[in-house]
């Protein structure tokens, strides 16, 4: 599109705004200080004591007076043009703020009216702050208009895109620290405005906020000169806008006329692209770059060293001041110096003249709908899984790729909710890989660059976001699901593991959030794992490691679910359900290459509701009164495979061996069930699993995990785990489970030797060597021939082959 012009002059507010700005800033610093320091005398209506300081000083002051005097002139913009806007914290250290300022505008004791407004109120709301039982020093959910949980840098920018993409009206203001600007993914969510499209999605403004310093040094952007941050910004197709100084006044007026500037910007780009039937091309978007020092309007000095606009104001710059005098007499000239008497009257309410400046209802930035996304979250309309079911005559004979599958689901669910547009399909540039292609059948790629002739599946008004950076996949995610709507990301197995500390952040968001009544539900954060460990053909080593699911069992069982479907129609359960879910993060992970199928539709729903089940069909228990001599049992589509291929090398050549096939989709499931709400209770898993009986394991990741998952259980001494032991390379499919000792030739010898009773036994000896022959036989083909021996390659399922209930 062509780019609106450059913003024309503006006026500044009158003089009397900007004194009632500048007092109302004042009053959110005086309480942010009050929070850090104060367990009593909020107002100073008597002298500091040592008694009315917190005997442990936490919380961050650096950046916080510029949080402050960001949020009163974005309340003065939505109060003047009436505007739905959000107030997201990239330096979420800066809780203090965020605290301060939706407690000033009322949003904050409506939802905690124990923290009334006034001084009682106020006394309060300093003693909880980084308080044994009270709140976080950090921007958290327990903070009123928050989406990002504050205690890690780097995230607050992508939450902004992610939050505004399908949302017209709504303008995501995202402040970013000096510091948090060095991250990774925040260097990367520069680049989100090239999948914004002003003509249906919402509006990103982006204050850089340079104060100079990091905890201890300084930082980069702060010392880069306004030429080549304006160079640099440019290039990445912003329009730089600056306000620098120290001095009050001058500031409030520059950022007054600095977002009028912006504000107007935004206006025009969305008028003239919603006015306009095609999109030409990505805008210039406008930037504020803001210089104010670190720790503004605090002390200047402390014991002789310079403090304000300096590393040492980041946390608490005054440290002893309950044990030393001069100290305490420096803390109560700080807060004296914001005049408190003019900012609360004598019950320690905020003066009427202040509270109006405030925005009202739900167009305050702590009470915006938006910042509490299960507000607004309407049902994903989902269709009926039976319509996608894989048919099965024989099992084992059909042949799909299981995500293959899932993807005319997932095209369907694009058109089904195409009216509410809250759906969206996440992921690096991996959806053909991950042979979902088919949802390009309903949607496309989006981006606002250049779209060529030859391009394929790209448009300016596509759902499926893919960009080369995780970090952008989940943090656009997280946004879109945190403002109320539905997604999921796709990815490479291995390489999730790189938004592992973000995962861990929406956990812990997560979990917090399930106890704040306040809060209403948000959809799930749904994972779809595919090309993994055991099908990594031409990626190799770099390719191969199934960790992640070790990081995610060690969160809360309340909000983590794993799930490893053996065949499509399990696959179409679980992704069916998972969708179906909020306030969880569900795991899946599927292969994408052509393989066995094993159950009927009707068979996958039971199966997959009982989270893990006997099969019945493969094993051969039903000839003996005694139960099994072994249990072999799987999880995962490769697994699965090699344990029947297992299984049936057993009954072929030792059918007096009774041999129980147990397959786990749900892993949780495995823990006891005090410890997750879908774990089996001792009984239930001991008709499974037994008591006494050997239980080869054939498991997708690192054998440790079922270990962890399932030491309180009886038979646990009895449980021998197959899985990947970080041996692989390029090479067969079947050569990789030989490495790892996952294949149907080491899981027949392990049961082989496991079972007591066959020591000795000559069938059972011959068989041990026909198997060591086999490994041997397997070693040389694969080296000779570059591919699986063809009894492997082209295996089916053959143990009294019977027809399918289906």
């Amino acid at each position: 599109m062509n780019n609106p012009e450059t913003p024309s002059a503006v006026s500044p507010p009158d003089a009397n705004t900007l004194s009632l700005t500048d007092r109302y800033w004042r009053a959110a610093n005086y309480l942010s200080v009050g929070q850090i320091y104060l367990l009593d005398n909020p107002l100073l209506r008597e002298p500091l004591k040592p008694e009315h300081i917190k005997p442990r000083l936490l919380g961050h002051w650096g950046t916080t007076p510029g949080l402050n005097f960001i949020y009163v002139h974005l309340n003065r913009i939505i109060r003047a043009r009436d505007l739905n806007l959000i107030y997201i914290c990239g330096p979420g250290h800066g809780g203090p703020g965020m605290v301060a300022n939706t407690w000033l505008e009322g949003s904050y004791s409506e939802i905690y009216p124990d923290i009334g407004n006034d001084a009682e109120g106020m006394r309060k709301l300093f003693r909880q702050f980084s308080f044994p039982g009270g709140i976080p020093s950090h921007a958290a959910p327990e903070t009123p208009g928050s989406i990002n949980e504050g205690g890690e840098l780097g995230y607050g920018l992508v939450h902004a895109y992610g939050a505004v993409f399908d949302n017209p009206d709504l303008i995501a203001a995202c402040v970013i620290g000096d510091g948090e600007a060095e991250t990774g993914p925040l260097a990367a969510s520069w680049h989100s405005t090239k999948f914004i499209n002003p003509a249906r999605d919402g509006a990103v403004l982006p204050i850089l906020h340079l104060n100079g310093y990091k905890i201890a040094n300084p930082t980069l952007l702060a010392r880069t000169s306004d030429e080549d941050l304006e160079q640099l910004f440019r290039g990445y197709g912003y329009l730089p806008l600056f306000v620098e100084g120290d001095d009050p006044a001058i500031m409030h007026q520059d950022m007054a006329i600095a977002c009028d500037k912006a504000f107007d910007h935004i206006h025009n780009i969305q008028r003239q692209a919603r006015e306009q039937t095609a999109q030409t091309g990505v805008p210039q978007w406008p930037l504020i770059i803001l210089r104010s020092p670190k720790g503004w309007t605090g002390p200047k000095e402390v014991d002789g060293k310079m403090t304000e606009n300096f590393w040492r104001s980041h946390q608490v710059p005054v440290a002893e001041c309950r044990e030393d005098d001069g100290h305490r007499h420096i803390l109560e000239q700080w807060l004296r110096s914001y005049r408190p008497e003019e900012l609360f009257d004598d019950s320690g309410c905020l003066k009427d003249e202040l509270r109006r400046l405030a925005p009202e209802g739900e167009r305050r930035m702590g009470a915006n709908p938006h910042a509490n996304g299960g507000l607004l979250r309407k049902p994903l309309r989902l269709p009926p899984i039976a319509d996608y079911a894989v048919k099965i005559c024989r099992r084992g004979e059909v042949q799909a790729q299981s995500t293959a599958v899932l993807a005319a689901y997932l095209r369907d669910i694009f058109t089904l909710n195409e009216e509410q547009a809250h759906f969206r399909l996440f992921g690096p540039d991996e959806t053909a890989s991950n042979r979902l292609s088919r949802v390009f059948e309903a949607t496309s790629r989006v981006t606002m660059q250049e779209i060529r002739s030859y391009d394929e599946q790209l448009s300016h008004s596509g759902r499926v976001m893919e960009v080369l950076s995780e970090h952008l996949c989940q943090g656009w995610l997280e946004g879109y699901l945190l403002t109320g709507r539905h997604g999921l990301f796709t990815c490479y197995e291995a390489f999730i593991h790189i938004v592992d500390s973000m995962f861990n952040q929406h956990a812990k968001w997560l979990k917090v959030s399930r106890k704040l009544a306040w809060r209403q539900p948000i959809s799930s954060l749904n994972y779809l794992l595919s090309s993994h460990v055991w099908r990594q053909d031409h990626n190799g080593y770099s390719h191969q490691d199934p960790g992640f699911v070790d990081l995610v069992a060690n969160k809360k069982a309340d909000v983590v679910r794993i799930y490893l479907p053996p065949d499509a129609n399990t696959l179409l359960w679980v992704g069916d359900h998972c969708l179906n879910t909020y306030d969880r993060i569900n795991v899946i992970i599927a292969g994408k290459q052509p393989e066995p199928q094993w159950l009927t539709m009707e068979e996958a729903i039971a199966h997959c509701e009982a989270g893990m089940g006997i099969w019945p069909w493969a094993g051969n228990e039903h000839d003996s009164e005694h139960g099994p001599d072994v249990v072999m049992a799987c999880a995962g589509d490769v697994p699965t495979m090699e344990t029947l291929a297992a299984v049936e090398l057993l009954r072929q050549h030792l059918p007096e061996l009774t041999v129980r096939v147990v397959n786990v989709v749900d892993i949780m499931a495995l823990q006891s069930s005090d410890q997750h709400p879908h774990g089996y209770q001792n009984a239930e898993f001991d008709q499974l699993f037994t008591t006494d009986r050997p239980v080869i394991f054939a498991w997708h990741g690192y054998p440790a995990l079922i270990h962890r998952l399932t030491y309180k259980r009886r038979n646990h001494a009895n449980l021998h785990v197959h899985g990947f032991m970080e041996e692989g390379t390029t090479t067969t499919p079947f050569d990789m489970t030989v490495l790892n000792q996952v294949d149907r030739y080491h899981l027949a010898l392990a049961a082989l030797h496991h079972v007591t009773e066959l020591r000795g036994n000559a069938k059972a000896d011959q068989l041990a060597r026909l198997l060591e022959q086999k490994l041997e036989q397997h070693y040389h083909h694969v080296r000779e021939f570059g591919d699986d021996l063809p009894e492997v390659r082209d295996w089916t399922w053959q143990a009294i082959n019977q027809k399918t209930a289906g």
